[in-house]
């Protein structure tokens, strides 16, 4: 039998990932052998983003790379899988000729059948499943000494904004005994570090057990043997009972490091956003988790620009910010998405007058972003390390508690004997920027 030989291109957020390693453990699986660049594979799958205009658009530039290797014969199909598939399912395949197949959200588990041609149709989508789909056997793109682990899907929210309950269907929980065993299959594979991710984390459960179960969740998780760290990403502000904050304090392995999407702290915003939290609520949620969790890192993102947001709205959040000080925190500015409720608003904003405010805000976050990064030398911290610093030979790349992979800072660190996974003590004797620097004083296990 001939091998067949795929190559495979993630893009999106760590959720995404999740979808494309479990696409990559079927294909393996079905007889595939993956290649490390496109060139000369039998087939391309780009497993897409669709979330906002600027991931479409490095979605779309990703396909037509692709697409031009297969003119000039250097590849086989194209076939396009995911959010940006499943958003724009009408209009791809005229936007942009050549794909041979589009894969939906929820086509992922037949993306063998796609590429063995046994699906005669271009185009493959399934409703959105009743139930989370399993993601176990994953052919893991992450470093091996930490991954993710989805433990819902879809979102019941309604944002204004967002157009994800579009894409991927309505919250739909993991069974916990099926989130247990995914962490424990994935303990067993060397992961030390396991990061928790859905559209909406808080609200775990709710639709299986009647109430959100975040807290029992992670109080089981706590006990598997491997793991030393738990993380915690998309926290909506809503849900964070008392049982779930304190099980975030006292727990052995949950890192103290949430992140808690806020998106804005004006009232009236907020009410046309449809986050259905006030500035009080949010206030008064931060200050209960500053109380429990002392040395607590924040992250947050917040969106300028919203349709109809005055300059003294934005100046709200500009002082909000300042005196919240957040340890990390993302900036986005308001993409119009056509078939969002905020599309229709009145008093939508220039896009310059929009990126004004976006880098007005990143200006005030990066002083006390490198405040913050300045008071934790002479500290010693807790570290995992990742592996060598590309940049110095004679370097690791590390992270603390306070960044979570691909999305926050590092810690560069000197030390002999130490490999990738490995939990360290690191004295932090400088920073560098938004980085820290650092030596190795022992181990921290």
């Amino acid at each position: 039998m001939v091998s067949k030989t795929f190559a495979f291109v993630s893009l999106g957020c760590p959720k995404n990932l999740v979808d494309s390693e479990r696409m990559l453990g079927k294909l393996a699986r079905d007889g595939y052998t993956l290649t490390p660049q496109p060139e000369g594979a039998d087939v391309v799958v780009v497993n897409t983003c669709g979330f906002i205009e600027a991931a479409r658009q490095e979605s779309l530039s990703v396909v037509r790379e692709m697409l031009a290797l297969k003119e000039q014969g250097k590849v086989g199909k194209v076939v396009v899988a995911g959010c940006l598939a499943e958003r724009k399912k009408d209009e791809l395949l005229a936007e942009v000729p050549g794909i041979d197949a589009l894969v939906g959200v929820f086509g992922r588990e037949e993306i063998a059948r796609v590429l063995d041609g046994v699906e005669e149709q271009r185009r493959l989508f399934r409703p959105a499943p009743v139930r989370a789909q399993e993601d176990t056997a994953r052919l893991r793109i992450t470093p091996r000494h930490y991954a993710y682990l989805k433990i819902s899907e879809g979102c019941d929210r309604t944002c204004t904004f967002c157009a994800i309950p579009g894409m991927r269907g309505k919250h739909v929980s993991k069974p916990m005994e099926e989130v247990v065993r995914e962490a424990r299959e994935l303990a067993a594979d060397g992961v030390r570090e396991l990061i928790l991710v859905a559209q909406d984390t808080t609200y775990y459960g709710l639709d299986l057990y009647g109430r959100p179960r975040l807290a029992d969740l992670l109080r089981q998780l706590d006990r598997i043997d491997g793991l030393e760290w738990l993380r915690l990403l998309y926290l909506y502000p809503i849900n964070f009972t008392d049982e779930l904050i304190e099980t975030l304090a006292t727990g052995r392995k949950i890192v103290p490091y949430l992140d808690v999407p806020l998106q804005h702290v004006n009232d009236r915003i907020l009410r046309r956003m449809q986050r259905r939290v006030r500035r009080a609520d949010i206030e008064h949620l931060l200050g209960k988790l500053r109380a429990a969790l002392p040395n607590l890192t924040l992250r947050t993102t917040f969106i300028v620009g919203f349709p109809g947001e005055t300059e003294e709205e934005f100046e709200e959040l500009v002082d909000y910010v300042r005196a919240a000080r957040f340890e990390r925190l993302g900036v986005f500015t308001y993409s119009l998405e056509p078939d969002t409720p905020a599309a229709r608003l009145d008093g939508h904003l220039p896009e310059e007058t929009k990126a004004a405010r976006r880098d007005r805000l990143m200006r005030v976050q990066q002083e006390l972003a490198l405040e913050w990064s300045r008071r934790q030398v002479g500290t010693t911290i807790d570290a995992l390390i990742d592996g060598p610093d590309p940049e110095m030979p004679n370097q690791l790349l590390a992270r603390g508690h306070a960044d979570a992979p691909e999305i926050d800072c590092v810690v560069r660190v000197k030390g002999k004997g130490l490999a990738a996974g490995d939990l360290v003590k690191i004295k932090i004797t400088a920073a560098d920027g938004y980085d820290l620097v650092g030596r190795a004083v022992g181990s921290a296990r």
